[in-house]
């Protein structure tokens, strides 16, 4: 979006957003927007200078493009250092107050430059463009990530998680209840639809999925959902994690990411009775492609070291290269149009994702794989329908199952070799995101699993 225009629709909205923000007390709101690193930043000014924020944005450095999770600093041709500023633009159709912090509303930006140029490394600006590029081929998208996180008693950096209850039970679900209606009170006062909230595997873990949208607002739900958990765990006197996993060689946080597609003809997922596996070309191309950029995807969707220690076979994180019917173990399961399924809700999920990620960088290159793949005429290999961990190498070979990167340098080497994201992404933002990686691989390369987890477990 330009400068322009996004002025012009915080204009139209001006009325509408102050009687929203005078009616429900808000004093001060955060202005946010997450970087490479996958850590959202954040700016907070006086409700009063809201309207001046929306027409001329506010000033910020671009030095957190070369920020590492542990907030040390690298540098690229293109980011890093000490000279320039950024405006940060809020986008008032997306302003939040928030119920769990009265007084407060948090809103996502968009980074322009000085001459008002997008700023080539905002993430929000990236999404946009890709999703744009999708709907002018005529498809549309929804998406929604599910939220994995674990909740510890608030007494050391340590994690001790707050209940010993069994996985998924209804004991652990009474135990913290009035918790978790905080939570599902604070996000329906928020406007934000809950689908399901219930007890994990993992000590202490919990998950919620909410409705899907546009990819653009699917991220920014993102980052408002997790800041509405924490600040509901905190008013309980707990500390919560999203990282990719909290105890080494334990269960690990998952961000998975389920995406839809529709086009004139309906809903792309939606049963094809005569058609291979029961899907239209459009679908079998889009999960083709999908599953051969899935290498790459894991840079941007599994983006910190410690997904690595996550993504490892039988433990539901999708660590082979393969798609399947409900299958929790391949990387991508179709959830498929049947009685109980409407078509509108047939998605696929992608599971290598967490929330380590930025939310902006892992719906935009979906965008743009969906983009590049729905009408090429691939077609996908067989479903799995077994657990891919469990066959022997040669049977793998011989079905074309392959594992995914088994680390972030990996998966890094795979992105900087997709030439559909590194088209989508440009140079510019590549060369940048790369650098925080290769960083990150760089502060992380002689620690152990254990210190890796410590370092990221209160990142995220």
């Amino acid at each position: 979006m330009r400068f322009e225009e996004l002025q012009e629709q915080n204009d139209q909205l001006w009325e509408h957003v102050h009687s929203q923000v005078i009616g429900n007390g808000v004093r001060a709101v955060g202005l946010f927007y997450t970087e490479n690193s996958g850590i959202t930043r954040v700016k907070s000014i006086p409700v009063e200078r809201l309207r001046g924020a929306a027409r001329s944005g506010i000033g910020m450095s671009p030095v957190f493009d070369a920020f590492l999770f542990d907030d040390s600093i690298t540098s690229s041709r293109y980011s890093g250092g000490p000279i320039g500023e950024l405006r940060l633009v809020p986008d008032l159709s997306c302003l939040i107050p928030l119920e769990a912090s009265p007084g407060w509303a948090m809103v996502p930006v968009e980074r322009f430059r000085q001459d008002l140029k997008p700023h080539p490394l905002c993430h929000r600006q990236y999404v946009r463009r890709s999703y744009q590029r999708l709907c002018e081929r005529g498809i549309s998208s929804k998406m929604a990530f599910e939220i994995e996180w674990a909740i510890s008693l608030d007494r050391e950096d340590e994690f001790i998680p707050t209940t010993q209850a069994p996985a998924y039970s209804l004991d652990r679900l009474g135990e913290l209840d009035s918790y978790v209606m905080d939570i599902y009170n604070a996000l329906t006062a928020q406007q934000i639809s809950v689908e399901q909230i219930h007890p994990e595997y993992a000590p202490g873990q919990f998950e919620i999925s909410i409705e899907a949208s546009d990819p653009i607002r699917a991220a920014d739900l993102r980052v408002v959902v997790r800041h509405t958990i924490k600040l509901v765990s905190k008013k309980h006197g707990y500390r919560v994690s999203f990282a990719p996993l909290v105890t080494a060689g334990g269960v690990g946080n998952g961000g998975h990411l389920h995406v839809s597609f529709k086009d004139e003809a309906g809903p792309i997922f939606a049963r094809a009775e005569e058609e291979r596996f029961a899907l239209n070309p459009k679908a079998r191309s889009l999960l083709a492609g999908l599953l051969m950029e899935l290498p790459a995807l894991c840079a941007v969707g599994a983006s910190s070291p410690a997904s690595y220690l996550r993504l490892v076979p039988h433990r539901w994180a999708g660590a082979f290269q393969c798609w399947g019917l409900d299958n929790r173990e391949a990387a991508l399961r179709l959830v498929a149009e049947t009685n109980l399924v409407s078509k509108e809700g047939a998605n696929v999920e992608i599971k290598p994702f967490d929330l380590s990620s930025s939310p902006y960088l892992a719906t935009g290159s979906i965008c743009a794989v969906a983009g590049s793949y729905v009408d090429s005429k691939l077609e996908v290999g067989e479903p799995i329908s077994v657990d891919p961990g469990s066959l022997s190498e040669s049977e793998r070979e011989s079905l074309g199952v392959n594992e995914l990167p088994h680390s972030l340098s990996e998966a890094v080497d795979m992105l900087s070799k997709s030439d559909v994201l590194r088209d989508s992404m440009g140079e510019e933002l590549l060369e940048a995101f790369v650098a925080v990686k290769y960083g990150e691989i760089l502060l992380t390369k002689e620690m152990t699993p254990e210190e890796i987890v410590s370092a990221t477990r209160w990142r995220y």
